[in-house]
């Protein structure tokens, strides 16, 4: 049913200029499918809509051209390398050690970096956990992590 929808959101949104998430969930209701308000707005989030000027001069729901635009990655980069002093690892769990007052910036940085192997993030004052999928994950984001950091 989550799969039908959206991707039935996504064929609303290549034909339609959709400018709120009422017209999509009108939209919706016409190809049969019922859903919330609520419902839509997860949709949304999990499809990574955006809202993008169209040529008719409205703002209207749309994917993302690209995962990643390269000069947000460098800045995030930037921040990585420019936050954390140290890091270790235990197993599948990656802890680095920030600035005092930067590891919510460098956890930020990192789940910007959608990075598939990172499971999660929690964030202290000077301390970022990263949960990985595996060891071998964790050893290679280490392995990163010395080159960004050197």
């Amino acid at each position: 049913m989550k799969s039908e929808r959206q991707q039935a959101i996504l064929a609303i949104i290549a034909q339609k200029e959709i400018e709120t998430q009422e017209q999509l969930l009108e939209a919706l209701k016409a190809t049969g499918i019922d859903a919330t308000q609520a419902t839509i707005s997860r949709d949304i989030k999990q499809l990574r809509l955006v809202k993008e000027l169209s040529s008719t001069g409205v703002y209207k729901y749309t994917t993302v051209q690209h995962r990643a635009d390269p000069g947000v990655a460098g800045r995030l980069r930037t921040i990585f390398r420019e936050s954390v002093t140290s890091f270790d690892l235990a197993q599948n769990i990656v802890v680095l050690k920030t600035l005092p007052g930067l590891a919510n910036a460098a956890a930020a940085a990192l789940d910007g970096m959608d990075l598939p192997d990172v499971v999660g993030t929690l964030a202290g004052d000077d301390t970022v956990i990263l949960i990985m999928r595996t060891n071998a994950a964790a050893q290679a984001f280490c392995d990163e992590a010395h080159t960004l950091l050197t």
